[in-house]
């Protein structure tokens, strides 16, 4: 029998600069490199999972980007589903690490497949990672019909109407006549 399966959520915490590092964190218990992840707490959403695991264990601040995959195998058993996140991570710390967690290093992407201690981790850290590091830029508002509604049509410049009468006379000999 199968048992139920675990449920855990994590990211591939990028720190940017010239050269972006990608976070790996060593387990207290048993000294492995890992990349920050962690189970679920009951019916918590996978999303704000992985943002709460990715702080405590790396103790920066991120912003979730997009989801970047999942990896299956079995704990204990049983199957076990992490879903990971693409994240960026603030410059500075905000808070100590958990007491769970011995050590935290940012790496080159190179450097960081080979700390990890699981190859299940490094095969998809190897395939996911480049997409990871690739900077975004957030694309162009577009313009709504609402934009586009509330935009004044230009008024014409030209200075002489058809008959070649100067506009600015027309305007004086009609305010003379109030």
């Amino acid at each position: 029998m199968a048992g139920k399966t675990i449920h855990a959520a994590g990211g591939i915490v990028v720190r940017g600069g010239a050269r972006p590092l990608v976070a790996v964190v060593q387990r207290s218990k048993d000294e492995l490199w890992v990349l920050p992840r962690g189970k679920l707490k009951r019916d918590e959403n996978p999303l704000a999972g992985a943002r709460r695991e990715a702080v405590e264990e790396t103790g920066h601040r991120v912003r979730v980007r997009e989801f970047l995959g999942a990896i299956t195998y079995r704990a204990r058993g049983r199957p076990k589903v992490v879903q990971f996140w693409r994240m960026q991570a603030e410059v500075q710390p905000s808070r100590d690490l958990m007491k769970d967690i011995a050590a935290v290093e940012w790496l080159t992407l190179a450097a960081a497949v080979r700390r990890l201690s699981y190859s299940l981790e490094k095969l998809f850290l190897r395939n996911v990672g480049r997409h990871a590091l690739k900077r975004r830029k957030r694309p162009a508002r577009r313009k709504t019909r609402a934009h586009v509604a509330k935009a004044k049509p230009r008024r014409r410049t030209s200075s002489k109407t058809r008959a070649g009468k100067s506009n600015a006379g027309k305007r004086r000999s009609r305010d003379s006549k109030v």
